[in-house]
């Protein structure tokens, strides 16, 4: 371990809000030690950085990635020409972008026969850079729905309960339920309910008992209330929110996580003919779901609703390594850039369940990003990371 490092006079996001004036903040081995004024750090003798015009904020938390997805116009085409090993690569690759492009933690929602996980322990323990992993393992769906075909097929309240204990079995660190349709699945509808409240509640229920947390892909009104129901913490999407989802979401603390990123990425390319096309069902349906989910995210931000960070990543065109556009995209909807480097931070940890994350104060991870200017203003110097200045993950500078 390299000695101490002291980022000298930047402006300060500490996962919340801007603080005023300029700090420096020590970081010893792999935690932040001391945030102050400069003059506290007279005398200091070990690495510095002068971040004057800079500013210090923790690094970025993505509660939605697909670490085995490959980003190309046709994700699912491309893994079903991928064996264990190419998958393993994939998943190491885009971590490692991951990190690069600031984002320090993220929670893998659905892997490729838990490949992920190898992923996820080797740079847990260090063996390789990369940011902290959660991961959900396989995804668990109905008969027929959204994600069965690399998904854990389960159907009844006890099928479910079981596929959930498979997955913690495997070694997952969250269960993901499949409570609606989708819009990367043939044949499905995102506006459709799949599971029964009653296996939803199996389902959440057994994770908690077992200390799990849980997410929901929930597209469509019914779905959502189902997954609300059951006691889920996190709503992935919530394209179709009325104001009874947003009522229930609000009285039981439930996070949405928006991941504006998939729709956007697929929309914008939609004519794009450098390498595989995206199908045209996916087009189809994003064009036909897309102003549902702006609206729907406005009115949860608007109510107060808690938020979290999270694009999707590896969806078609949506780039491991460019998580930091959710940030442009989140302010272009109405949320405040404050808010978006909140949601972006804290809330991430607060919902992943990262101890010692997110913020900037002693005792915390060194999980550190630096950009140029200050992004309260201009959310461009996150959201663009020609703009980042260092990204440190444990003390390490990368």
């Amino acid at each position: 371990m390299s000695g101490p490092i002291l980022l000298r006079n930047g402006n300060i996001f500490d996962g919340k809000q801007m603080l005023d004036g300029t700090h420096s903040v020590l970081i010893e081995g792999s935690k932040i030690s001391q945030v102050g004024n400069d003059d506290a750090f007279f005398g200091f003798s070990g690495r510095e950085f002068d971040m004057s015009g800079k500013t210090i904020l923790p690094g970025l938390i993505d509660c939605h990635v697909h670490l085995c997805y490959t980003a190309s116009g046709d994700p699912r085409a491309d893994g079903d020409k991928m064996g264990q090993a190419q998958f393993t690569l994939t998943a190491l690759k885009n971590a490692q972008a991951t990190l690069r492009g600031g984002v320090t933690s993220v929670r893998d929602c659905g892997g490729r026969e838990y490949t992920e996980f190898g992923v996820r322990d080797a740079i847990n323990r260090g063996e390789f850079v990369g940011p902290t992993i959660y991961a959900s393992g396989k995804i668990i769906c109905m008969t027929g729905g959204h994600g069965h075909i690399h998904g854990r097929v389960a159907d009844g309240v006890e099928d479910v309960r079981k596929a959930v204990r498979e997955q913690i079995l495997a070694g997952c660190d969250l269960v993901k339920i499949m409570a609606t349709g989708g819009v990367m699945t043939p044949g499905v509808n995102p506006e459709d309910a799949h599971y029964s409240a009653e296996e939803m509640v199996s389902g959440v229920h057994e994770a908690h008992r077992f200390h799990k947390r849980t997410a929901s892909h929930a597209q469509g009104t019914e779905g959502i209330l189902n997954a609300i129901h059951a006691g889920i913490d996190s709503i992935e999407h919530g394209i179709f929110l009325t104001q009874e989802c947003i009522d229930k979401m609000l009285e039981a603390g439930t996070y949405l996580v928006p991941t504006f990123a998939a729709l956007h990425n697929i929309l914008a390319n939609a004519d794009n003919t450098d390498g595989p096309k995206i199908p045209d069902f996916v087009i189809e349906k994003c064009r036909r779901v897309g102003e549902a989910h702006q609206a729907s995210i406005k009115a949860f931000y608007k109510a107060g609703g808690k938020i979290a960070m999270g694009t999707d990543a590896g969806t078609p065109h949506n780039k491991h390594g460019k998580n930091a556009d959710e940030l442009r995209l989140m302010c272009d909807n109405g949320i405040s850039n404050v808010d978006a480097l909140r949601f972006s931070t804290f809330n991430g940890a607060d919902l992943m369940g990262l101890d010692a994350h997110g913020m900037i104060e002693p005792g915390q991870a060194a999980d550190i990003l630096v950009v140029n200017g200050d992004p309260s203003v201009d959310i461009e110097m996150v959201a663009d990371c020609d703009n980042h200045a260092m990204v440190m993950k444990a003390g390490a500078i990368i």
